[in-house]
């Protein structure tokens, strides 16, 4: 109420629509005008962890005083993938609807032993005050230290292969260390995976809804958001690239302590490794959990019990020597996959 007439009717005295008057109220540009109700709208649903729908939404934007229509809030959840989640066993995240080949997790069957072993990757956005800008990064699983990262404004593939680019070029990794991502386009594009197979690296990809073999990058994002993107304001995307960099290659990798790494800084974490390993030492992978074996395991074990032949120490799991990534090369096409051999009456293959 305006006195003692209503905006509406006021309005039809003016000859003007609502929505009309309502947007001649609103002082912002357009554009920040837009951001501010798509930062509203996300940090509402992620408080109420994805169970509020569009219509709730709507109605707490308004009890904040923010004049949104339900079609717009249902468009912007949309696009953001904020829409309500329903109850189901597992909610996919990750858009791996496209027809490019997908790999086998392989980070789930290893056991690190030094760096350049395994590297995580992933993709985050961050917020800007005209334009949303995403942010790759590429990890070291080991020493958690981030070898390699890319800011772009855009989610193409070259943001992804800028991060590996630079990993590549910093580290020069030896043969069979172990890329893992998850199953997003960006990670399965022709050109990402080309440079992997040209530095000999191995491509491994989470399965559906399933990022805990890549919790170690996810726990960077949450680190990096908290203790830098929240608590700056950045005039333009120069300004950020600038603060990030200082960020991530003066405090993360050379000051900030890890709990994980005994709080010491993945920089000092990787010289003592160096120092007390005296060089990169292979990592152990099992492949065929259960009663499954390489073909060189076969006759060492008789009811799941090893003979003379087997050795005492071996697990079922895992070959006699390991696996050692440090020294893989190239297999030839007829040995791409381990060989399988039945036997009759113990069911061992």
């Amino acid at each position: 109420m305006q006195g003692q007439l209503s905006i509406e009717r006021m309005c039809y005295l003016a000859r003007v629509s609502r929505a009309g008057f309502y947007r001649s109220m609103i002082e912002k540009m357009p554009a920040e005008e837009e951001l501010e109700v798509r930062a509203a709208v996300q940090k509402i649903a992620l408080e109420h962890r994805r169970r509020y729908g569009y219509r709730r939404i709507t109605a707490e934007l308004r009890r904040q005083g923010m004049q949104v229509n339900r079609k717009r809030v249902a468009r912007i959840m949309r696009e953001d993938n904020l829409l309500a989640v329903q109850p189901r066993s597992f909610v996919v995240t990750t858009d791996s609807r496209h027809e490019l080949e997908v790999y086998l997790n392989l980070a789930g069957r290893m056991k690190l032993t030094g760096i350049n072993q395994l590297w995580v990757a992933d993709i985050t956005y961050i917020r800007l005050q005209r334009e949303f800008v995403y942010l790759a990064v590429v990890l070291d699983a080991f020493s958690r230290r981030v070898v390699g990262w890319a800011l772009d404004c855009t989610l193409a593939a070259r943001l992804t292969i800028a991060a590996l680019e630079k990993a590549v070029a910093e580290r020069q990794p030896p043969p069979g260390l172990v890329h893992h991502s998850d199953r997003g386009l960006q990670y399965a594009s022709s050109g990402y995976v080309a440079i992997l197979r040209d530095h000999y690296i191995l491509p491994s990809m989470s399965r559906p809804a399933n990022p805990y073999d890549n919790a170690s990058c996810e726990s960077f994002m949450k680190t990096l958001k908290h203790e830098e993107i929240y608590a700056r304001d950045y005039r333009d995307r120069d300004h950020l690239r600038a603060n990030i960099e200082d960020f991530i290659e003066r405090y993360y990798n050379c000051q900030r302590l890890h709990s994980a790494l005994g709080y010491r800084p993945p920089e000092e974490f990787e010289e003592a490794i160096a120092v007390a390993s005296g060089g990169t030492q292979g990592a152990t992978m099992s492949f065929f959990r259960h009663r499954e074996i390489f073909r060189s395991d076969v006759g060492s074990l008789i009811d799941g019990k090893p003979t003379e032949a087997g050795s005492p120490d071996h697990r079922l799991d895992e070959s006699p020597a390991g696996y050692s990534l440090a020294g893989w090369s190239p297999p030839e096409p007829a040995s791409a996959s381990p060989a399988v051999q039945q036997f009759e009456g113990d069911g061992v293959a």
